[in-house]
Formats: structure tokens, C-alpha cells, sequence
């Protein structure tokens, strides 16, 4: 698919969003109205709802509810849905107390927005299920040309083009060196060619990935760019230091750059994570452990001696040793304080291994997170003697330790839990434990949690 094409589906379907929600806006208004006295619908001006109609407009239009519907990721998504309801819900509220000319009812506005508000989150999250498998085809691409095809820019071209949800799409290369050229690479010309060429194709972004020894030709590619009105975009060689993302902030005129981003190192993040570990965990514990602990109790001292609950010593935060608590999924047996549960472990009861496959055994560690050892969301907590081992083995290993560990976290909704038999499994749970460590945010864990519940319903075949 040509960009141009793209771009036109790209408008074709953002003013059917807009068309859908508007129209789902008035649905919900009428469904409201006939709660009313006929009186009262009465009073309700054409001019008043069509003024309604064009706040909602101008509101998900501050809030990009509709911008790169198919670029964007699901949780920016949700967030500019929710930012534009609870601004829309303010600006209308503002109306009915402060002016009088806006008469319509409170009761029409309070149910429209009780109708309005879940069924356009549903639409949302409908539509970027049905999203997932087009989304590919259906981005606005920018097209872009890499200046360098030394090792950065090769990088470079194979990153933009494996996440095509990122919307970029390399047209070429340009080098001095043209016979460096090959089937990956294609040479348009020299970086004296360049500005020529992205000015006659309409080439909206240069990245320029020449090594820093080539300065002059840098600085003065990058004010023919801006004479141009061409974004110009320089991607430094740090690969040899960094391997992944990383996070620059600037001390005066020195670009200061760490191994990593960390969302939680912000006391603010911190508070709101903590004041949502708090308050989730009491609903937990009041609202269902409260009933399903005794009956959980009573299975386990039925099927076999020893106490209900198990608590061993596990890495927490900083590396902090704790006592991890979760209901006794096994019969009493020197070995549970240091060796894995495998499958068909014969040391799991009957009601431990359903315990497990639901992960209803993990319950009482809400309690480890109202005492602040754990969170609801974070990396698992491991046994003490296998931190030791992997860090030894695992390259960041112990990277996982700057955040809470938690009940449920972005590994486990991923697949990566239960038994680690190989180095790779737990690499890789490593990987994602980190990912989500520079990716946090509060609707991220949101995200976690409801895959989580959805996975005890659906099951796991890696839970055992």
C-alpha cells in the first residue's frame, strides 16, 4: 500500500470514528429522553443539542482522541478516551450550574453520560481487537530516507521496518560509499544528493546516521534540511553502551543519557502506585478474601496436615529479602523452601493444584502489599538461592530488583511463568520484567490486572 493510499484510508476512518461517536452521543441522549416527562423533552432545543454535539467534537479533537487511530497503542487510546469524557462531563456540568440559558436537564445529561461512557469505552476497545489484525496495513506511513548505510543505519532501517505500527516506511539510503549497496540496502545517491531528492519525492523526515567524524557534513546537511522545511533527525552510535532504549536529559548543554528510562523513579508515580496497591488490595481482602479464605482454609487442613499458609524468603525490592505469603499448594516436605514445583510434582495436593492453575494460592500475598513488601503489579519475587544463580548467569538479571516485586506483572500475562527448566525462559521473562520497568504507567497496570483475571478464567497451561 502507497503512503498516499494510506493516508487516505487513515481520513476515511478517522471521520467514521468521529461520525460513530457523535451518533452514538444522540443514541444515548434519546435512550435518556424517555426517562422524561414530555414537558421536559420539550424544553430541549435543537440548538442546545447540536451545541452539545460540537463540544464533544472540539473536546476529542484537543485530546487526539481521533489522531493515528491506527498507530497508536491501546493505552494511549483509552487514556485520550477517558481525558475527553471526564472533560466533556466538566464542560457540560459547568453549563447546567453557571448558565441559565442552558436548560437542559440534569437528569437527561446524568443519564446520557451513564449510557454515553461505557459504551463508547466498549467501542474503543472493540475496535482496537478488530484493529490488531489490519493495523499493519491501515498506518499513515512516513516516508523517510536513512543518510549513512554503515552498521547504525542498516539498524535503523531493520527497526522501523519490523514495527510497522511505528508508521515509518525507508524509501532508501544515501552514502558516499555507493557500492556498499545490496539487497537490504538501497543507494539512491550521495549525502550531496540527498536534499535534491527528498525535496522532488516530498520526503517528510532525514535520519541521519553518519558517524560523528563526518561532523561537517552533518551540520551542513542539517541546515539545508531546515532551509528545506525537512525535519532533520540525527541517531548517534551508542549501540556499543546501550542496547536498548535509553533515557537523555539535559544538564545545561550536556545531554546526560541513562542506561534506561524509569517512570517509578518519579515520587509522584510512586505515591499513585502505592495509593492503588492500598486500595485495590482492601477491596481484595474485604470483599473476597473475607468470604473465600476460611473455605480456602478448611480445603487444605481436609486434604492434608500442616498449616494453611506458606511463607518463604524471597527477593524483594533493592534486594531486600521478605516473607513471600500464599496458601499451602503442597504437602509438608523439607524441599519447598528451595526447589521449583514441576509439572506432575507429586509434593502438589489436589486442592494446591487447583490452587495453582487459578492462581488463588498468590491471594494472601495482598497482604504483602498492604505491609508495602510487594505490589499488585510488578516483577514475581524469586526464591533467594535462584536470584543468586540466575544473576550469576544473566546479563540485568538483577535489574528487575529496582521496582516492588508483584503479585501479577507484564512476564506472567505474557506467558513467562511457572517453571524455568531453561536459561532462555528465564532471559527472556528478564526482558519483559525490564520492558515494563521503562514502560510504567498506571493504565499499564490496569492492563496487567485484567489480563490477569482474564487468564484465571481462560487458564494457563504454564500454571502448575
Amino acid at each position: 500500500m502507497s503512503s498516499s493510499t494510506s493516508e487516505k484510508y487513515g481520513s476515511y476512518y478517522r471521520l467514521i470514528g468521529i461520525l460513530a461517536d457523535l451518533a452514538l452521543l444522540n443514541l444515548c441522549g434519546y435512550l435518556a429522553s424517555l426517562f422524561l416527562t414530555a414537558s421536559e423533552v420539550r424544553q430541549v432545543s435543537v440548538v442546545q443539542v447540536l451545541f452539545v454535539n460540537f463540544l464533544w467534537f472540539n473536546i476529542s479533537q484537543v485530546a487526539c482522541l481521533y489522531k493515528d487511530i491506527f498507530l497508536k497503542d491501546a493505552i494511549p487510546t483509552i487514556k485520550q478516551t477517558l481525558s475527553s469524557l471526564l472533560f466533556f462531563a466538566l464542560f457540560i456540568g459547568g453549563l447546567v450550574f453557571y448558565v441559565p440559558e442552558f436548560t437542559i436537564y440534569n437528569r437527561l445529561i446524568l443519564y446520557t453520560f451513564i449510557l454515553f461512557t461505557p459504551l463508547l469505552l466498549v467501542g474503543k476497545i472493540v475496535f482496537l481487537l478488530v484493529r490488531r489484525s489490519h493495523r499493519a496495513r491501515l498506518v499513515d506511513y512516513t516516508r523517510v530516507v536513512i543518510v549513512g548505510a554503515g552498521p547504525v543505519g542498516r539498524e535503523l532501517k531493520k527497526i522501523m521496518e519490523s514495527k510497522s505500527s511505528m508508521g515509518f516506511r525507508v524509501v532508501g539510503f544515501f552514502d558516499d560509499k555507493e557500492d556498499i549497496g545490496d539487497d537490504e540496502v538501497y543507494i539512491l545517491g550521495k549525502v550531496q544528493d540527498c536534499i535534491r531528492y527528498v525535496r522532488q519525492h516530498k520526503i517528510k523526515e532525514i535520519y541521519c546516521a553518519l558517524p560523528d567524524r563526518a561532523y561537517h557534513k552533518i551540520e551542513q546537511l542539517m541546515r539545508q534540511a531546515d532551509k528545506e522545511v525537512i525535519r532533520f533527525k540525527i541517531v548517534p552510535d551508542v549501540k556499543d553502551y546501550f542496547r536498548k532504549n535509553v533515557n537523555v536529559r539535559m544538564l545545561g548543554h550536556f545531554p546526560v543519557i541513562s542506561p534506561r528510562a524509569e517512570p517509578l523513579e518519579n515520587y509522584g508515580n510512586q505515591v499513585i502506585k502505592r495509593i492503588f496497591d492500598i486500595v485495590f488490595s482492601l477491596f481484595i481482602i474485604v470483599c473476597i478474601m473475607s468470604w473465600l479464605m476460611p473455605i480456602i482454609a478448611v480445603l487444605i487442613r481436609l486434604e492434608s496436615k500442616g498449616p494453611v499458609f506458606f511463607k518463604q524468603l524471597r527477593s524483594g525490592k533493592n534486594n531486600q529479602p521478605f516473607y513471600c505469603l500464599k496458601f499451602r499448594s503442597m504437602k509438608v516436605n523439607a524441599d519447598a523452601g528451595h526447589r521449583q514445583a514441576t509439572k506432575d510434582d507429586r509434593r502438589i495436593t489436589r486442592v494446591g493444584a487447583f490452587l495453582r492453575k487459578t492462581s488463588l494460592d498468590e491471594l494472601p500475598q495482598f497482604f504483602n502489599v498492604l505491609a508495602g513488601n510487594m505490589s499488585v503489579v510488578g516483577p514475581r519475587p524469586h526464591m533467594l538461592r535462584h536470584t543468586k544463580l540466575y544473576s550469576d548467569l544473566i546479563d540485568e538479571f538483577m535489574v528487575r530488583h529496582f521496582l516492588k516485586p508483584g503479585i501479577t506483572g507484564w512476564a506472567q500475562v505474557n506467558g513467562l511463568r511457572g517453571e524455568t527448566q531453561e536459561d532462555e525462559a528465564m532471559e527472556a521473562r528478564v526482558k519483559a520484567d525490564i520492558w515494563y520497568m521503562e514502560n510504567w504507567s498506571m493504565f499499564l497496570d490496569l492492563k496487567i490486572i485484567f489480563l490477569t483475571v482474564w487468564q484465571v478464567f481462560a487458564g494457563d497451561e504454564s500454571a502448575y
